[in-house]
């Protein structure tokens, strides 16, 4: 199978450090689009694997939604074969 032009640049380390990063620096509901796009799913695709509403996700993704929980994170982190992690910066 042909590897797509992100696959083979994320096969660079400094690329794949500088993405990493930039990844890191995103906004919860980026980081979500983000994985969700990555993994060829839709909104419902991944509202049905967390049990809540392809409305509730677009809300989530939209970027003005910050009342986010736990239990929510780790059922989309689940739901890409993630492990969430929290982190506290300045």
């Amino acid at each position: 199978m042909k590897k797509s032009i992100f696959n083979k640049e994320m096969e660079d380390s400094k690329f794949k450090a500088i993405y990493d990063e930039v990844v890191a620096n995103m906004s919860i509901g980026e980081q979500i689009a983000e994985l969700r796009h990555k993994a060829k799913m839709s909104q419902l695709e991944l509202a049905q694997k967390v049990n809540t509403s392809r409305t509730a996700i677009a809300r989530y993704e939209s970027g003005d939604y910050n009342s986010f929980n736990v239990k929510t994170l780790t059922r989309i982190a689940q739901a890409f074969h993630k492990n969430l992690k929290v982190s506290f910066s300045s």
